[in-house]
């Protein structure tokens, strides 16, 4: 999988694995999928450099393939009050998607491609990206799981370039934010059920956490005074605590346990409906 952002370059050094290039595929007929260009771009104008879920997945697969059926969580609403916690869920329902992907869950990458879609246009995003439903469909029925790694990030990108023209840089932030807690509850959650000392290293992010919490002071005043992303920003800072170890030395079991505690506890505060 290609490195297309700094974090995901953080975690693979920590790894010492060197990134490989998805392979290439031809589109399903009628899909709109976007070049490369056109990913290029998004990912430019993304002013937020964390891991994407299939980063994280990625690393965490090196060692060996987890039970990734067992990480499924139950049905979340798509239904919330505040923009900020849609962007935050949208963000975790597209790493939901790489875990269904990972476990080649056919009906699972339908169920959540489909309620992608709904949150999205919750959000108002282009309906560029609604189309990409069909096409997952398509491509779970056919069962082109190397395919549909590629089309869920092309997916999140156009997100983020729909809002980018819209001018949501907020909303960009906290997409990938969602993205990278549900990402991090998965790999905290598999590490902690087969703790290996090295896997703990996966977890070691304390630039990772400073870098996302100076996001967070970017975004609007307005957007920062939303409760659930006060919530998160402060939890954030009791995760980084966690994770904050020196260079080379991995979290213990104990602490893994821990992480994966907190953001268990985080991750269903942006899920709660009121």
């Amino acid at each position: 999988m290609m490195i297309r952002n700094l974090g995901g370059f953080f975690l693979l050094v920590l790894l010492g694995a060197t990134a490989l290039a998805a392979p290439a595929s031809s589109p399903a007929k009628g899909s709109s999928r976007l070049e490369p260009s056109q990913i290029s771009d998004a990912i430019k104008t993304d002013a937020i450099t964390i891991p994407t879920p299939g980063e994280l997945f990625a690393a965490l697969a090196k060692p060996g393939k987890p039970d990734w059926a067992s990480r499924y969580r139950g049905p979340i609403s798509i239904n919330y009050k505040t923009r900020a916690q849609i962007a935050l869920n949208l963000g975790g329902l597209i790493a939901d998607g790489f875990i269904a992907v990972e476990a080649q869950d056919t009906q699972q990458v339908k169920n959540i491609g489909g309620d992608i879609m709904k949150m999205a246009r919750a959000l108002g995003v282009s309906e560029g990206i609604l189309a990409r439903g069909n096409s997952i469909n398509e491509f779970a029925e056919n069962d082109e799981w190397s395919t549909l790694q590629e089309e869920l990030e092309a997916t999140q990108n156009e997100v983020k370039s729909s809002m980018q023209t819209h001018r949501d840089q907020d909303l960009i932030i906290l997409v990938s934010l969602g993205g990278w807690i549900r990402g991090t509850q998965v790999v905290s959650g598999v590490i902690d059920k087969n703790y290996d000392e090295k896997l703990g290293q996966i977890l070691r992010q304390p630039e990772l956490l400073r870098f996302i919490r100076a996001k967070i002071g970017t975004i609007s005043p307005e957007m920062q005074a939303d409760p659930l992303v006060k919530s998160v920003n402060t939890q954030l800072g009791g995760i980084e605590e966690i994770v904050a170890k020196p260079f080379g030395q991995g979290l213990t079991a104990a602490e893994v346990t821990k992480l994966s505690q907190r953001v268990n506890a985080l991750m269903e505060e942006i899920q709660k409906k009121d």
